[in-house]
């Protein structure tokens, strides 16, 4: 009995463990940048910890050694040249311990359908699906991909960069559904300055003889009948056979007959007719 309990705990814990090493090892990793504030710790030497800012030119001013390199260096490598710096005829092996404060200087935009839209700090291989997780996910009227906007010169732009705009960004189309499903490939590493942007999903309106009409949620590839589904079904008193959809078609509105299996557009507007007996 106690070994089962020992394997249960241990299975239990595992990932928990796993998953602490990787979040430590994606924080080891960050590249400090302007305007990062550092957490230095020096142990047994505690007057000489503190917070530190690192300045426009990628360094900081120290206690006893002055002005440290730190711009474009990993959390660890700021941590090796402070030691060697204050082994150098100040302390013997000291023990120095490096931090991010506050997360200034690299950083990406999640806007549109999430439910906390704004910037968030670029932390290690950060990923699309950790951003999202961050923004609060997806709300219930985001369409089923995401756009990574990205710079296509390697520019960083102070505020989010939006699809349409001419600035000759780059754009990556990422299959949401799929990513949440399971997809990793779709799970793309950011970038400094990239901008997440969730659209908004299109709209269908279904109208006339079903039990629930409305607008709803549409999704690309959906037919005349998944769309009559969505609306709860035609009712008893419905006509299948004179199933109309009213669209715009060169800034007309235009009534087509349609098929059960015809594919919906954004914006159409479904009708069904009452039955003549």
């Amino acid at each position: 009995m106690d070994a089962e309990h020992s394997r249960r705990v241990l299975a239990t814990l595992l990932p928990l463990f796993l998953l602490h090493f990787a979040v430590h090892a994606q924080v080891n990793n960050y590249i400090v940048g302007p305007q990062d504030v550092l957490a230095i710790t020096l142990f047994d030497q505690q007057d000489l910890s503190g917070k530190y800012t690192v300045e426009a030119d990628g360094t900081f001013t120290f206690p006893l050694i002055g002005r440290v390199k730190a711009g474009g260096m990993s959390l660890r490598d700021v941590e090796q040249a402070l030691r060697t710096q204050l082994s150098d005829g100040f302390f013997k092996n000291p023990q120095v311990s490096v931090s991010v404060e506050q997360y200034r200087s690299q950083r990406i935009f999640v806007v549109g359908e999430v439910r906390t839209p704004g910037p968030y700090p670029l932390v290690g291989d950060m990923t699309l699906i950790e951003a999202l997780a961050r923004a609060g996910s997806t709300t219930e009227h985001a369409a089923g991909e995401a756009l990574i906007v990205r710079s296509s010169d390697g520019s960083r732009s102070s505020g989010p960069l939006l699809p349409d705009q001419k600035n000759g960004a780059d754009v990556i189309r990422v299959d949401v559904k799929a990513l949440q499903s399971g997809r990793l490939s779709e799970n793309a590493t950011l970038r400094d300055g990239d901008t997440i942007f969730v659209p908004r999903a299109e709209l269908v309106y279904v109208f006339g003889h079903v039990h629930n009409p409305g607008a709803y949620t549409l999704q690309s590839g959906v037919t005349v009948l998944q769309a009559l589904s969505l609306a709860g079904g035609v009712t008893d008193r419905g006509a299948m056979s004179r199933i109309r959809i009213a669209r715009l078609l060169e800034g007309k509105r235009t009534e087509l007959r349609v098929k059960l299996d015809d594919i919906v557009q954004p914006g159409d507007t479904i009708i069904v007719p009452e039955r003549y007996f």
